[in-house]
Parts: structure tokens; C-alpha cells; sequence
């Protein structure tokens, strides 16, 4: 099947993208490499060393036999958009491309219109793109577990049964959003329901818990096969960033007490999960919803994961959280789809944080330890607009 995927060069897109291709796709990346800029404006670069895009596909095909190609380009531009889709003829398009990080987001008025109108505008695009050009075309869309909060019901996969005033209907399910990213998803999210529903297209959005790991078996071959390793405030996962801290002999940054409950996924996980979306398309018309996680901790209790596997001295620290969100709360998520087509769950296990460990003592001396600490706060970005 050819694949093309959208955001190539990042944190999951590329060993998606190396996923497909090992797995007998043939697959396509495009990227505007807007994530390496935020590098430069953060102060803060991958921790684990990465390649440019065209050493990383050069490498790949080196590898494995299997050419990826390439496309530099912005999905703000529609025209060049347009022409990639109809040069490639992808059968399914992954869709990565997106500002991901809420604490960006929650800079300023400047970061928070540009990560809606990347994203919004730019999935707009794309669903423009696969209408006009080929609306068979199967989408599947990165989205968030964040985009439902944090309510006090079970959280179903995307859709919800209910019955007001004696009648019943079958809803989106309600969202929460806890940022200005979550809520750019949640634009999306119903940007494609509305499309599939008005040009009978075909998509499946994947709500993605907190993804942890650095490794696939793709990446592994080859160090210029390298996917990026976050370990900021900013763009850092929870679970990797207190990896990173430990192994620096730093406290583990707690925000709060620790009790808001998030749900996990190994980045082993992530990438079969859209192999699975993509080998198992949606209908026409329909728009298919996955939950893609596979498990849940409390920060505090992945905190002390990561403690406890730390071969030396570890502290917890609790910060005042930066963030508006309940400090401790209900959390019951129904996941059960990608399991449906076959997911076999890589739990978190002491092999694989052991294994974080090593990556990073060994690159330890790229840590800017200035942006391991919350700067940015959710009621701050009022005051610095």
C-alpha cells in the first residue's frame, strides 16, 4: 500500500514512516521541519543526536533495500499540498504534522494563534486535498487523549449513547481540552467527523496517550536511524523527561501532588497501531475513533517508577503545577479497538527504562539543564501577551 506520512522527520512520525516501510508499504514523508526550529527557539535540541532527513532515508535504504521518498513542503500550502498528493497517489495518509506540545502553546497570544492555525488550517488542507483528489483516500489522524480532559465518566472510544428527555442519539463524546494544542485537536477532530459525514470519506482518528521509549526495532539498525529524544519542559514527555533527570542526579519534577492520571503508550506501541489503522481502513463515511494507549498512572506513580528502577539515589520533587487542571481526578478509558485488530501491549517494564537509562548516560552532556524546569504557565499566558 503507499503510504504517505505527514510530519516524517519527527518524534513518531519517522519511525512510523521506517515501521511502514519494513512492514512492505511504500511509503512517503513530508515535513516543513518547523520541529527543529522550535529547537533553535527553545535552546534545547534532540538529546539523542539525529540525522537530516536525506541521511536518514539514504541510511534506510542502505539498510533495508527500501527507499522512502521525500517532500519538503508546508500543508499551509495548499498548492504544493495538492501536488504531493496527486504525484504520490497514497492509498492512506498519515497525519503527524501538527504543533503537539500544550506548554508551547501556552506561551503567549503569538504561540497560542500559531498552533491553532497550523494545525486547523493545515488539516483543513488536507481533508480539501483527499476530497478533491481522491476521496478514498484513508485518513488517519494523530489526535490526543487530551482532547476529553478529565471527566468523571468512563471516557469512550470517540463516540457516546445517550438519552435525554426519553430519546436517544449517538454523539461525539463530550471534550475538555486542557490547552490551546488539545483544543487545535479537538478543531481537527470535528473538522474530519463533518467531512466524512458531508464528502463520505474515510478516517480514523487516533487519541494518543503520553507516548514513552526512543527505540522501534527500525531505529535500532543504524544510529543515523535515530528518532529524537525531548527532554525540555516544553516538548518533553512526562515519563521521558524524568528519565533524563534521574540519570542527571536531578529531582524528579512532580507538578502538584502528583494525582492527575495520564495514559501511556510505548513508542513500539504507536507505530503498530497505525500499521494496524492503516491495514484495516475505515469505511467510506465513517469516522472511526481509537483510544491509543494501553495503560494509566498517576505522575506520581510514574515517578516513582522511575525511581525505584534508578540504580543509585532518586528524589521527588513536587512543584507548584503550572498547568489548570484538577489535582486529583476520575480516569477510566475504554481502549479496546487496536486490541480488536491485533495489538499485543508493550506494558512499561523495568527492561525497557533500564534501557533509557543507558541512552541517556550516554548523551547526558547535550542536556541544557536551564530547560528541565517549568517556564511556562497556563494563567501566565494572558500576562505575557
Amino acid at each position: 500500500m503507499r503510504v504517505l506520512v505527514l510530519g516524517g522527520d519527527g518524534y513518531l512520525g519517522w519511525p512510523t514512516a521506517l515501521h511502514l516501510s519494513d512492514k512492505g508499504h511504500e511509503v512517503a514523508v513530508l515535513d516543513n521541519f518547523a520541529r527543529r526550529q522550535y529547537d533553535v527557539e527553545l535552546g534545547a535540541e534532540s538529546l539523542v543526536p539525529i540525522e537530516d532527513l536525506s541521511t536518514r532515508t539514504d541510511a534506510w535504504h542502505a539498510v533495508s533495500g527500501k527507499r522512502i521518498a521525500r517532500y519538503e513542503g508546508d500543508l499551509l500550502d495548499a498548492e504544493f499540498l495538492f501536488e504531493t498528493v496527486r504525484e504520490f497517489r497514497p492509498a492512506a495518509i498519515v497525519h503527524f504534522a501538527e504543533q503537539r506540545s500544550a506548554p508551547y502553546s501556552m506561551i503567549d497570544r503569538e504561540h497560542a494563534v500559531y498552533t491553532q492555525h497550523n494545525n486547523v488550517v493545515g488539516n483543513l488542507n488536507l481533508l480539501y486535498a483527499i476530497a478533491e483528489i481522491d476521496p478514498d483516500i484513508h485518513l488517519v489522524k494523530l489526535g490526543t487523549m487530551g482532547e476529553y480532559g478529565t471527566p468523571n465518566i468512563d471516557i469512550e472510544e470517540g463516540w457516546l449513547e445517550i438519552e435525554h428527555n426519553g430519546r436517544r442519539d449517538r454523539m461525539l463524546y463530550p471534550k475538555k481540552p486542557g490547552s490551546f494544542y488539545h483544543l487545535s485537536k479537538v478543531h481537527d477532530s470535528h473538522n474530519i467527523e463533518f467531512a466524512c459525514r458531508i464528502w463520505d470519506l474515510r478516517a480514523t482518528d487516533l487519541n494518543q496517550g503520553v507516548v514513552y521509549g526512543q527505540q522501534t526495532p527500525q531505529t535500532a539498525l543504524d544510529p543515523r536511524l535515530a528518532t529524537r529524544f525531548d527532554y525540555d519542559a516544553v516538548f518533553g514527555t512526562v515519563l521521558n523527561r524524568f528519565v533524563i533527570q534521574a540519570v542527571l542526579g536531578q529531582p524528579l519534577t512532580v507538578y502538584g501532588k502528583g494525582g492527575q492520571t495520564r495514559g501511556l503508550i510505548d513508542i513500539r506501541d504507536t507505530v503498530e497501531c497505525i500499521r494496524l489503522a492503516v491495514e484495516n481502513p475505515a469505511e467510506r463515511g465513517e469516522f472511526r475513533v481509537f483510544n491509543q494507549m494501553t495503560e494509566s498512572m498517576s505522575v506520581r506513580r510514574i515517578a516513582e517508577v522511575v525511581a525505584d528502577r534508578f540504580p543509585g539515589p532518586v528524589q521527588i520533587e513536587n512543584l507548584d503545577n503550572p498547568r489548570v487542571e484538577q489535582p486529583e481526578h476520575y480516569y477510566n478509558v475504554k481502549h479496546t479497538g487496536l486490541v480488536g485488530l491485533g495489538l499485543e501491549p508493550h506494558l512499561l517494564s523495568d527492561t525497557l527504562i533500564e534501557s533509557m537509562f543507558d541512552i541517556v548516560g550516554a548523551n547526558k552532556h547535550r542536556v541544557n539543564d536551564e530547560r528541565l524546569r517549568p517556564t511556562v504557565r497556563w494563567r501566565g499566558a494572558v500576562e505575557a501577551s
